[in-house]
């Protein structure tokens, strides 16, 4: 039981990472490298509610201000600048 089990969950982790898309474009310039994110965190819950992944609740600026740029900064790796997230055109 315990084998079927971790099956599973590798079935799991491994589906949603290869549904991830490679890069999603997102407002105000910012290109966001989402496979990335799947390999680096490997734990979906770290920003979606579900280890499933799918629509964040409530994502926007403040969301992303304080979710994303929050890790950056715990992880001392990402971006933490506008300019780091914000391309200029």
């Amino acid at each position: 039981m315990k084998k079927v089990i971790i099956a599973l969950m590798a079935v799991t982790v491994f589906a949603g990472s290869a549904i991830a898309a490679d890069v999603i474009e997102m407002k105000k310039n910012v290109s966001f490298k989402h496979k990335a994110h799947v390999e680096a965190l490997k734990d979906c819950t770290k920003c979606h509610a579900k280890a499933a992944g799918g629509k964040i609740e409530g994502f926007g600026k403040d969301v992303a201000h304080k979710t994303c740029k929050g890790c950056h900064a715990d992880m001392k790796k990402g971006p933490v600048k506008c300019d780091g997230c914000h391309a200029k055109k």
